[in-house]
């Protein structure tokens, strides 16, 4: 039912009442500003993003010309403002294009992450002065740390060695507003196994074209059981350049191998004593795959080529090292399955006169075996599962021991020396997938089937007429296995069954479960 208004119920009002409708109108007509702001202010957003719309039709429509007026930096209270100019300026006054200037501030911002100094890094493009038309402002907005003074402080198990370390770090960063990271690092394990180190990390400043990087370590290890040597290594590390994919560096060290429980095999005791390591290291790492702990697409490449030998020292070990490691992901489209597969080989040969009889030196060559994934981290031939830490490979009898038996067997020792080889390779192929509860899946739990095979041989001390393929496909180890992955921020852990398919007779190897470790950096 219509109710009809007073003005329509009276045709004349009194003046009282046409005071009344009057005040009415100016109220109605407020109202009616007040609708009309409301309008506006609806108005704004979908004008706002209508122009939004627009910039992007005009990017994708083509190249827009824009170049960078001036680039602002705010927030960097700590850290030389030279310093954030020169990881970002460069790229950013080289774009002349919109897409050009929003891939440049991306790559600035990565760039200005990795220095590891900032807690938050923002990047806004906005307009440059109106009387330049066609220019941009770089508004780079950094948050530093309260406390520059960070640690760290972890307890690791090595299950198969039934051992456990404690590792800890400290590290101060952008001391004197560089970027500069200083670090001490120490740790000791229960088999006796201690490292300290300490280092300092520069990144590109203007006037120098690569970062630089100094590391002081010593280390102290225990290889008795397996190896019958103590090894005591003092020295410092370089790093020359490190451009993208490419490193260079420089390492120093003095080495001090010991036989403490004097039953070395007679190949580890021509090796102890004094020695220099005096060599240069080119690394190449190219890794395009979509995730370190588990990829399910992409490929990654590493090559390391290190030369020792420099200097006229005749306690400098002289030996050239080459490792390779391929990796590739391919993915299935069902169930997030994905086949991961990859090949390692290493060779490592002593350089100069009569090079061909001389043994390479103990503590670089390649050792297979042990609770580390074929599938991280990426470090050259190492991985085989199923086998024990210096699992395989060339090994020697070590020392007799004098027993007072009247048995005469009694009187020799049927341990052995894990020597190592001068010449490794490695292949595996994992199928990982997830498993069908949803619950596992968020977890971060996944299956997987592998199969891997290695071999280790010997090619230095004129053994090198007695290598060929044939003999090393022959003589190869072999395991297969299923298992489970769990994933967490920390660190890949696998639980798996492994069925070793070959192995020599005087390997290390067992059928049954193995836990495998990998750190997620």
């Amino acid at each position: 039912m219509a109710i009809d208004s007073p003005k329509d119920q009276n045709p004349k009002p009194s003046p009282q009442e046409q005071e009344e409708e009057d005040s009415d109108d100016d109220f109605e007509d407020d109202d009616d500003v007040d609708d009309e702001d409301d309008d506006v202010e609806l108005e704004t957003p979908s004008s706002h993003r209508e122009k939004i719309q627009t910039v992007f039709r005009r990017l994708r429509s083509g190249p827009v010309r824009i170049r960078v007026h001036d680039v602002i930096v705010k927030g960097n209270r700590r850290t030389n403002g030279s310093l954030i100019e020169a990881q970002v300026v460069e790229g950013l006054r080289s774009a002349t294009t919109m897409q050009e200037l929003l891939t440049a501030a991306g790559g600035a911002n990565v760039r200005l992450k990795r220095l590891d100094v900032f807690d938050s890094v923002s990047i806004t493009l906005d307009a440059g002065p109106p009387e330049i038309s066609g220019t941009a402002n770089v508004v780079i907005e950094v948050l530093e740390p309260e406390n520059p003074l960070t640690g760290d402080l972890g307890i690791f198990t090595k299950p198969e060695a039934k051992t456990c370390s404690l590792e800890g770090s400290v590290k101060l960063k952008n001391l004197f507003g560089y970027a500069d990271i200083w670090e001490l690092s120490g740790s000791y394990g229960s088999d006796q196994t201690t490292e300290l180190s300490t280092g300092v990390s520069l990144p590109r400043l203007k006037g120098l074209p690569t970062p630089l990087s100094a590391r002081a370590s010593l280390l102290s290890q225990d290889w008795l059981k397996l190896s019958s040597y103590k090894e005591c290594l003092l020295g410092v590390s370089l790093g020359l350049v490190s451009i993208r994919n490419h490193d260079l560096a420089y390492n120093l060290r003095w080495r001090h191998l010991t036989n403490p429980s004097h039953m070395a095999s007679k190949s580890i005791r021509r090796q102890l004593g004094h020695s220099l390591l005096s060599s240069i290291k080119y690394t190449y790492k190219l890794d395009r795959r979509d995730s370190h702990m588990r990829p399910t697409k992409g490929y990654a490449l590493l090559s390391t080529t290190q030369v020792s030998g420099l200097g006229p020292d005749s306690k400098a070990l002289r030996f050239m090292r080459q490792e390779f490691d391929l990796r590739a992901a391919l993915p299935l489209g069902f169930l997030n399955t994905a086949l991961n597969f990859g090949v390692a080989a290493g060779a490592i040969i002593p350089w100069g006169s009569g090079f061909l009889k001389l043994p390479s030196p103990l503590l670089d060559r390649f050792h297979i075996g042990g609770n580390t994934s074929p599938i991280c981290p990426l470090g050259g031939p190492t991985s085989l599962l199923g086998f024990k830490t210096r699992g395989l490979g060339p090994t020697d009898l070590k020392r007799l021991v004098l027993i007072k038996s009247d048995d005469p067997s009694s009187q020799s020792s049927s341990e052995r020396d894990v020597l190592g080889g001068d010449f490794a390779v490695t292949a595996f192929a994992d199928l990982t997938f997830d498993l069908p509860p949803e619950i596992l899946k968020r977890a971060g739990i996944h299956g997987h089937v592998f199969a891997t095979c290695g071999n280790l041989a010997k090619i230095t001390e004129d053994k090198v007429k007695d290598f060929s393929v044939q003999k090393l496909w022959s003589t190869a180890r072999s395991s297969v296995g299923c298992g489970v992955i769990i994933l967490t921020k920390l660190f890949r852990m696998e639980i798996n069954y492994c069925h070793v398919l070959k192995q020599a007779e005087y390997d290390r190897a067992k059928t049954g479960v193995q836990l495998n470790f990998s750190r997620s950096s």
